[in-house]
């Protein structure tokens, strides 16, 4: 008999699809709010009480043993009175829920008749608790239930599921068949993949955490996604979870799997777009009377995920909006939605990482069984750091207070805001203070205005910088909630205006957090060194899995040249000139394409303008990055070094989208410049996390400032050799190569 697995909350939300009172797409609040209400409400349990207790039972249908299970939120006894406590929280007002939600009630249905089974009762009660997640007020209903009741609403729910089980049984079964069957998409391993991908094996085979550096050009996502899916197909794995920086590594793991797919391979793999660039409507204003594909999402949902599952196995951006069209539902969430359900999910680190966007419906036991792949993780400690930082600037809640059609009490709020910042610079001294508490008076007007402003949002207002500022107050009050000593406050004038910002300085305890609960971790980039810093920058500790391969390619390949000038910024402007006249050397000696990486855009115009001097440049194709090209833009530039006719040299930033993730193998890109050692600005900012690392017994100058730079230099040296045939020159800038410090954080082919 075939076991389908299906937790109580799943099961409930399949069948009332939008029926939650903060299901609305695109919702500013997930249907729970978080532990901190449930336990408040727990601790008013009395003794004898149960809280958060595990619950499974079996139901038999049509040969398939559905196996219900979830945790109830509390069970309480009364006298002879049984009682599950479904506890949820909600942004609304409480007078707009006149009785329990049902999919709250059908998944506290779930929990009641499995306990009325288990103890043999023929009656038990059923209290829906509702919390107001601002105001803290409670509200509750309850009411009394048969045993054969609850089995036949059970029963129903079993019903309609059923379809979607049985579609997903036989994807499975087809998927892991293909697996058994599927070799290495290429005829042969390069060298040190099969020692990566037996790496990969190994961890997810004992539930374990890997950080692996694994030199550029070696195949790592290859590497790493095989082994997973060959883990999936013996049931070690239940979902491969590709966690990305950029778009660029987003399409190479595509590619991947469109390889194995080639190969033989039936499993279904979405990739996530964000939800602004996917968007089918001009301003991504996520309500009925403004978006048709809002408007009846969740009648139409259940059908088109059916439909592309029964259809489709890579479910890339195209294929998503094309389903999303034919069946009028918006196209993120019709993304998120399969991304419960697919084989795998490629997404940014947002989908794991970021507590506003991370998939919150992914119970326990599904994560339990996956597997979490993060690809150029060395990237991840600053998304990180941002993801839990917060800034606010004064100027939005001037201009809010004086929008007439926002209604009084939202511009009252907005004013007591601006007041509160105006209060703010008049007591700063300087352009600029840090500290390490935020202003009670200002903080308490901001988080007056988030609860008028969550009112407005739900009462379906739509004038433009409203949800934007929303949103902004809604993710600082959240940065509060976790302030300790990783964190800081930056308050800045700027002219007439006030920024205050709350800056994560040291995110690997929510990185740690985050990857907690998967059966197995994955962490992997060409610059994951020095190995201490980037563990400890991961979240990881001394007993997780370690790998370091060494580069496969032969130094003979590569023809590195030192040219020891100062790039230091008070030095820029007297050593530009031989900075250029050494490229401009190179590039005639060369007369292969050319990429040339500055550590920062102000650096790399001054160079391309220097280097532009020249009048002998008729026959070379000279592209510049700029700081906001588009995807097409993007694809233009690359184009420019596959199909030019004419030898092509490129500036760009290191760090920046063309120093990572991209593939120019042979002719296409002979040759790399790398201007200076990568270092971050010095700034006040910077000095805090420098002084942070210090004062935990490291170095905090390396932590702040050289590590992270090093890491961008070796990225974008990186581009240049990408394949066993690969040949070309690299030309290191700057004198600081010299130095021992410096030197031991090259590779060991570029020394």
């Amino acid at each position: 008999m075939e076991t389908v697995s299906l937790s109580a909350r799943r099961l409930a939300e399949y069948v009332y699809r939008g029926g939650s009172i903060d299901a609305t797409i695109g919702s500013a609040n997930a249907m729970m709010e978080g532990t901190r209400i449930h336990q408040a409400v727990q601790k008013t349990y009395e003794d004898g009480d149960e809280k958060e207790k595990f619950l499974s039972r079996s139901l038999e249908r049509d040969g398939i043993q559905f196996v219900l299970e979830g945790r109830c939120d509390g069970l309480l006894f009364r006298g002879d009175q049984v009682i599950v406590d479904e506890i949820k929280s909600t942004s609304r007002s409480l007078d707009d829920i006149e009785s329990p939600v049902p999919v709250h009630e059908a998944q506290a249905m779930v929990y009641a008749w499995i306990i009325a089974e288990e103890h043999e009762l023929e009656e038990i009660r059923i209290q829906m608790t509702y919390v107001q997640s601002s105001s803290r007020e409670e509200k509750r209903f309850m009411n009394a239930y048969q045993k054969s009741f609850l089995f036949e609403q059970v029963e129903n729910m079993v019903a309609i599921y059923e379809p979607f089980a049985l579609l997903m049984h036989n994807r499975r079964k087809k998927r892991d068949d293909s697996i058994a069957a599927l070799t290495f998409p290429f005829g042969e391993f390069r060298p040190g993949q099969r020692q990566l991908a037996g790496t990969v094996y190994r961890t997810i085979e004992e539930k374990g955490k890997l950080f692996a550096q694994a030199p550029t050009g070696i195949g790592k996502t290859i590497s790493t996604l095989f082994p997973a899916v060959k883990a999936a197909g013996e049931g070690k794995v239940n979902q491969i979870v590709y966690a990305t920086a950029k778009t660029t590594t987003r399409t190479t793991a595509e590619e991947a799997f469109r390889l194995m797919k080639n190969s033989g391979l039936e499993m279904s793999a979405v990739s996530m777009t964000a939800k602004d660039k996917i968007c089918f409507k001009e301003k991504t204003i996520c309500q009925k009377e403004y978006c048709e594909f809002a408007d009846g999402h969740f009648d139409r949902i259940n059908g088109a995920v059916m439909d592309i599952l029964e259809n489709e196995d890579l479910m890339t951006r195209d294929v998503i909006e094309q389903y999303a069209m034919k069946h009028r539902v918006c196209p993120f969430e019709f993304s998120m939605d399969l991304s419960y359900v697919t084989d795998a999910m490629i997404g940014d680190y947002n989908y794991v990482f970021d507590p506003r966007v991370s998939r919150k419906r992914m119970a326990g036991e599904q994560k339990r069984s996956s597997v979490l792949l993060v690809d150029e993780a060395h990237n991840l400690p600053d998304r990180a750091s941002a993801m839990y930082s917060a800034a606010l600037m004064k100027a939005p809640f001037l201009a809010l207070s004086r929008v007439e059609s926002a209604g009084k009490t939202l511009r009252d709020a907005a004013k007591r805001v601006n007041k509160a910042f105006l209060a703010i610079k008049k007591e700063l001294e300087s352009t600029y203070v840090m500290t390490d508490t935020c202003p009670e008076e200002w903080l308490e007007a901001v988080r007056e205005f988030y609860e008028e402003a969550e009112r407005a949002v739900h009462s379906g207002i739509r004038e433009d910088g409203v949800l934007e500022l929303y949103f902004a107050v809604r993710q600082l009050i959240a940065v509060t909630e976790q302030m300790d000593e990783r964190f800081y406050i930056y308050i800045q004038k700027q002219r007439n205006d006030v920024m205050l910002k709350i800056v994560c300085m040291d995110p690997s305890d929510f990185i740690a957090g985050s990857a907690k609960g998967y059966r197995a971790s994955v962490f992997f980039s060409a610059t994951l060194s020095p190995v201490s810093y980037m563990r400890t920058m991961l979240g990881g500790v001394p007993e997780d899995y370690g790998l370091v391969l060494p580069s496969p390619f032969s130094k003979e390949q590569i023809d590195v040249r030192l040219l020891p000038v100062s790039t230091k910024y008070r030095d820029r402007e007297v050593t530009v000139t031989e900075i250029s006249a050494a490229l401009t050397e190179a590039i005639r000696q060369h007369k292969g394409n050319f990429l040339i990486f500055f550590p920062s855009y102000q650096y790399m115009e001054m160079g391309y303008d220097e280097f532009m001097l020249e009048d002998e440049w008729e026959d070379l194709h000279v592209l510049k990055q700029s700081s906001r090209m588009t995807e097409e833009e993007r694809d233009e530039f690359l184009a420019a070094f596959r199909h030019s006719d004419r030898q092509t040299v490129g500036f760009a930033v290191m760090g920046g989208v063309f120093s990572e993730g991209v593939d120019l193998p042979g002719d296409q890109l002979t040759g790399v410049a790398v201007v200076g050692v990568g270092l971050p600005q010095m700034n006040p900012e910077r000095d805090e996390l420098k002084k942070y690392f210090q004062a935990r017994g490291l170095n905090g100058y390396q932590y702040a400032y050289v590590f992270p730079g090093m890491n961008k230099v070796q990225q974008a040296g990186g581009r240049l050799i990408r394949t066993e045939s690969d040949s070309g020159v690299l030309l290191l800038i700057d004198d600081r190569y010299l130095t021992p410090q410096y030197q031991k954080l090259l590779p060991e082919e570029w020394k």
